[in-house]
């Protein structure tokens, strides 16, 4: 029987958990430095094991990757380095649903040298992104076409019946991390001109798109796509793009928050003296009597402006104070969007995925592709980001565990012996493309 180690029990883990203990070859241990949310995973199932642990004590955390046979790390990709690096030296599969990084892309000469398969970006984005796109990709090649234009979006919302709040957002992942998300550059090609997006004008270089049955949103750009056109293949494209979905109004919100000096890391206030109002008037140099019209000058907005009644809602006008001691104006802003977007009992949110491929077959013809996902969450059940996250990563894991994997050194989910399965498998979980083609004239 195969020994799993599931590393992080988090907001997308239970699907995870839930799958590879349903799995009679498998045994799940998962390790949270909690022990109590580890606990609630696994409950009292015969194959399943709870247990404590730092993944900062590298000593007990390579104890525990010595005795298990493939690791799945759901822990921030700042810890993976670390577990990549033990599980190395024990020769122990890995998987995560993580960004591949250098640090993980050196170990790739080693792990084949010592034939594992270390399996990253396996999650939803990335991850199901991959494997929709090349499962039309590989498709066109087969049929003698190529793809000279491919865009993808997706995006994680409340589902409409859940959109009760003025940013039209609510988390299903670390606040902390979409703030991070807020400064990345971006990179994408169109009409054959690479478009370079600095983090500071992320939220000014956006536009509206039509998603098939879901409606009109949002969309900007999501990190550097210009990789894609070599891990997918499709070197001739024109174009290429990869951009994240957001409700109408979120860009122009937080491109404020970002002028405001929300994402500040540096400013740092003792919240157990200050409020977040003194903090705002701290920032804009004005006096806290008229800080609504004073905020307005510092943006230069009018004072009827939604993102000065957005600022409000969240509290950020208010002389209550938060139970925070000494920390940056970034953590103050992550503990407020933690507490006032979040998910309620009941609530559900809903997750788009949207491919829009041109292909280009011999003699000229044209035809437009577009693959469209559409899941939403169960009502007091599992969340939609928790499912499309976490149920790949189980099963990709369960296909490494029995050898139908025949793979070694670094990957991400490009290639048909991973891709094919695990699509199969989702559709029984409902997670399942719709995909529509046209001619495209002329």
């Amino acid at each position: 029987m195969k020994q799993i180690l599931v590393l992080g029990a988090g907001l997308v883990t239970p699907p995870l958990v839930r799958y590879l203990l349903d799995q009679t070859d498998l045994q799940v241990t998962v390790a949270d430095q909690f022990i109590n949310k580890a606990q609630d995973l696994v409950k009292n199932h015969p194959r399943g094991r709870a247990l404590a642990l730092d993944v900062n004590d590298k000593e007990k955390l390579a104890k525990v990757i010595s005795n298990t046979d493939i690791v799945v790390s759901m822990l921030p990709w700042v810890f993976h380095p670390t577990v990549a690096s033990i599980c190395i030296n024990f020769n122990k599969h890995l998987v995560t649903a993580s960004y591949v990084k250098e640090e993980m892309r050196a170990l790739d000469a080693e792990a084949k040298r010592r034939g594992l398969i270390f399996l990253n970006e396996v999650g939803v984005d990335p991850g199901i992104d991959h494997m929709a796109a090349m499962n039309v990709i590989d498709r066109v090649k087969k049929e003698g076409g190529e793809i000279v234009s491919y865009h993808s979006y997706c995006g994680g919302l409340p589902a409409l019946e859940s959109n009760n709040n003025p940013l039209g957002y609510k988390f299903s992942w670390s606040p902390e991390g979409a703030i991070l998300a807020a400064t990345n550059d971006g990179r994408y090609l169109e009409d054959g001109q690479v478009i370079e997006v600095p983090g500071d004008k992320l939220f000014e270089h956006y536009w509206l798109v039509d998603i098939p049955r879901a409606g009109v949103f949002e969309v900007y750009v999501n990190r550097d796509a210009l990789p894609y056109l070599e891990l997918y293949d499709i070197k001739n494209a024109k174009a290429i793009f990869r951009g994240t979905l957001r409700n109408v109004g979120y860009c122009e919100t937080w491109d404020y928050f970002k002028k405001l000096g929300l994402l500040n890391r540096q400013m740092k206030f003792d919240f157990r003296e200050v409020t977040p109002r003194q903090v705002i008037a701290n920032i804009v140099h004005g006096e806290e009597k008229d800080l609504k019209k004073e905020v307005a000058q510092y943006l230069c907005i009018p004072e009827y402006s939604l993102t000065l009644k957005k600022l409000e809602w969240l509290g950020l006008f208010s002389d209550e104070k938060l139970p925070l001691e000494t920390v940056s104006v970034f953590e103050m802003l992550a503990y407020v969007l933690k507490n006032k977007l979040r998910y309620n009992d009941g609530e559900m949110d809903l997750l788009i995925q949207h491919h829009e491929f041109i292909a280009e077959y011999p003699g000229g013809r044209k035809k437009k592709i577009t693959s469209t996902l559409i899941n939403q969450g169960i009502p007091n059940g599992d969340s939609s980001m928790s499912r499309t996250v976490g149920l790949p990563v189980a099963i990709a894991t369960t296909l490494i565990a029995r050898g139908k994997v025949n793979l070694t050194g670094v990957h991400i989910p490009i290639l048909p012996e991973i891709y094919k399965p695990v699509l199969v498998e989702l559709e029984n979980f409902g997670i399942k493309f719709e995909e529509r083609q046209s001619e495209i004239a002329g």
